[in-house]
């Protein structure tokens, strides 16, 4: 089977960097483009299982990972799909385009249920249970090594509930440019990386926590993403 082509976390960071510099696109824009493609790919989700509910439970950290999945939230509420937000921090603590999406999906009535260190573990099962789907909005690229809490136990307890998970960019607890997982590692149904594939979903623990891949376009221009590859090709 021929792999598609990959990016590492430091060449689709580059991307980022300059097509927000460069080119003038507003990171809002990008985390948008991102979550518009994940809830497209979560809607066919749904369509395609046999599920007896329709509500998804989008659990986030404070990174932007966190305000992709504030995003998704909103498109989801939008499609009157019932959605709920699990934030695993305090509010005060997200920055940047991730606090704005937290404030639009609280503007916009979407359930968040608040979580602290140490995790709630009784509260938080409750929180989760029922759900035709957990979206892992935890951790995105830049995360390495062992997951802090309450991230891991937050891992630990979606892994347990047998839920079919959807991880946005990446498996938190994956590094993506080794495929070594940390002990703690969300175990995906499917997930959504964007811009191309990383390394790490093809080696080492990669191909047991990915699950099904889905490469979604943010929209960034294409010579950029084309310029990148080719530079990983004569590395």
């Amino acid at each position: 089977m021929q792999l598609p082509p990959t990016l590492s976390r430091e060449q689709v960071r580059d991307i980022d960097r300059r097509a927000i510099q460069e080119f003038g696109m507003s990171g809002l824009v990008l985390m948008e483009n991102a979550a518009r493609g994940t809830a497209d790919i979560l809607c066919k989700l749904l369509d395609r299982d046999d599920v007896t509910t329709d509500q998804v439970t989008i659990v986030c950290g404070k990174g932007n990972n966190g305000g992709d999945g504030f995003a998704i939230a909103r498109h989801l509420d939008f499609r009157s799909i019932a959605t709920k937000i699990v934030l695993l921090c305090n509010a005060r603590e997200l920055m940047g385009d991730a606090a704005a999406n937290f404030a639009i999906a609280e503007k916009a009535g979407i359930s968040v249920e608040r979580f602290s260190t140490p995790l709630d573990v009784a509260q938080f099962d409750r929180a989760i249970s029922g759900s035709a789907w957990l979206v892992d909005a935890i951790l995105g690229t830049g995360a390495v090594g062992e997951p802090r809490l309450p991230y891991g136990e937050a891992i630990e307890r979606m892994n347990s509930s047998k839920l079919p998970i959807l991880a946005v960019d990446l498996p938190s607890g994956l590094d993506c440019n080794t495929g070594v997982a940390a002990t703690r590692t969300i175990k995906a149904a499917d997930t959504c990386t964007f811009v191309a594939a990383k390394p790490g979903f093809f080696i080492a623990d990669g191909p047991k926590n990915v699950g099904t891949l889905h490469v979604v376009d943010i929209g960034v221009p294409r010579k950029l993403v084309e310029s990148a590859l080719q530079a990983s090709k004569i590395e």
